[in-house]
């Protein structure tokens, strides 16, 4: 059996310069290592290592910008619950695939409860959103969605609480 590259993060060890680290990295991707050795007061290459470990270890998974949504002309977000009128594996299968190809799709979930999954995407207007919620709508197996059209954004974080 091939085994996973990915640690279980119960498998290893996060000391207090590591979640420092891990904390600074997830508010600036950016900074760099002689600014984040300095802050976690550890030498440039020690402060290399760990930072690298963390990324070969898979705590950290990714970099990426912000961008601003209504700057970049997004206007609409919705979250839309979609339920499955049977949960066969194709169907569910078939659904994950076509949603991760959807560039306007941000964030897929299974959830639990009385749907099956929740969507959250950006749409210029309401008239694309009209045109793209048919496309999740004829995705087979798909019974019933139901949308919510955010008003007003309050808060929007990708941070987990590390201290």
């Amino acid at each position: 059996m091939k085994s996973n590259p990915r640690k279980d993060s119960s498998n290893e060890h996060l000391d207090k310069i590591d979640l420092q680290l891990l904390e600074l990295l997830q508010h600036d991707g950016r900074i760099s290592n002689a600014s984040l050795s300095e802050k976690v007061n550890l030498s440039e290459t020690p402060c290399w290592r760990r930072w690298k470990k963390l990324e070969d270890s898979g705590y950290i998974e990714n970099y990426h910008a912000v961008l601003n949504r209504r700057k970049m002309g997004f206007g609409v977000t919705a979250f839309t619950q979609v339920s499955f009128s049977s949960h066969g594996v194709d169907l569910t299968n078939e659904f994950e695939t076509i949603v991760k190809n959807l560039d306007w799709v941000q964030m897929c979930h299974c959830i639990t409860g009385s749907v099956d999954y929740i969507l959250q995407m950006a749409f210029r207007d309401l008239d694309e959103f009209s045109d793209r919620i048919n496309v999740i709508r004829r995705i087979p197996g798909v019974n019933a969605i139901q949308t919510h059209i955010s008003v007003r954004e309050v808060k929007t974080s990708m941070s987990l609480p590390i201290s």
